[in-house]
């Protein structure tokens, strides 16, 4: 099937957001601070010097630095692909890379039918973009270039790097908070109280890093479908695909895929809400809300 979608002979102008450069800003600066201060409470309540801290921590922020795009593959059993498998998805991320001015991302497809799409990586220059195949089986070929783009919007915006940061920090006081319950339980009073001061503190630090990340990517979500929009002229496909998406998730049962994949929420196109609590803390703004955009967009295209 041939796209119905007209591109341009020159890549797209790439207008810079100053609002998403001055919240990925502020968000780095604070994540920043918070990582200080989490440091630093840490080594107060664990027998570790502040150094000793500062290099393990250190260690683990490099190696996801460095491997950030194969972790978020891995952790969604998403393979990369060539162009002899996915022929048509070379050709369209390729073709739309070009547009946006940007690298040739690596492309990787993921078995699940939960239909999604994320891009991660530390830099354009290291960058993959994945789909799942119950995306691919959903979308038509102008939707799914309006989520291709949508995906390299994030990675041209450089926010992906921003939010591969803030997971991180997120990443280990949640697994300090899940662990120190364990720990702590065995312990008399006495013994266990450093371990439970050093569990509230990352569970506060687990949720202020959470709220950042929140913040920062329902906006990014808003300049990312504008990107889209500049990249394929044609708002009206990603529009039309995040309705496909939404409907496509709200069919999939309340388990099995849906919990365990709820946690790349941060990078999804469209989040997994399970429960009250994923709705109420959703990191995407409403879909609506987005469509209502991009249908304004449309008009000026």
């Amino acid at each position: 099937m041939v796209s119905s979608t007209t591109y341009s002979s020159t890549p797209a102008k790439w207008k810079k957001d100053p609002g998403l450069q001055f919240r990925m800003i502020l968000t780095t600066f604070l994540l920043f601070a918070l990582y200080v201060f989490f440091i630093a409470a840490i080594t107060t309540y664990f027998d570790v010097g502040l150094i000793s801290m500062a290099a393990i921590l250190g260690l683990f922020s490099i190696a996801q630095w460095y491997f950030s795009d194969t972790l978020a593959l891995r952790s969604m059993g998403a393979r990369i692909v060539d162009k002899t498998e996915y022929p048509d998805l070379h050709a369209s991320v390729t073709r739309l890379a070009w547009q946006a001015g940007l690298p040739t991302p690596k492309i990787a497809v993921t078995s699940t039918q939960l239909p999604n799409a994320f891009a991660t990586g530390r830099s354009k220059n290291h960058a993959a973009v994945c789909v799942t195949e119950g995306l691919l089986n959903l979308l038509n070929e102008d939707e799914l270039e309006g989520v291709i783009a949508h995906e390299l919007a994030h990675i041209k915006n450089r926010d992906v790097t921003t939010m591969t940061i803030a997971s991180f920090l997120s990443t280990i006081a949640f697994f300090i908070v899940r662990w120190g319950f364990f720990f702590g339980r065995g312990r008399n009073n006495r013994a266990a109280a450093p371990v439970w001061a050093a569990v509230a503190i990352s569970l506060a630090v687990w949720i202020i890093s959470y709220l950042l990340i929140r913040a920062l990517s329902r906006y990014r979500e808003f300049a990312a479908d504008r990107g889209a929009a500049e990249i394929t002229q044609n708002p009206a496909a990603l529009a039309s695909a995040l309705r496909k998406i939404s409907t496509g998730i709200s069919m999939i049962p309340p388990a099995g895929e849906l919990t365990s994949q709820s946690e790349m929420n941060a990078f999804f196109i469209i989040p997994i809400k399970v429960g009250f609590i994923g709705k109420l803390f959703s990191t995407h703004p409403p879909m609506e809300k987005r469509i209502e955009r991009l249908n304004e967009l449309q008009y000026n295209f």
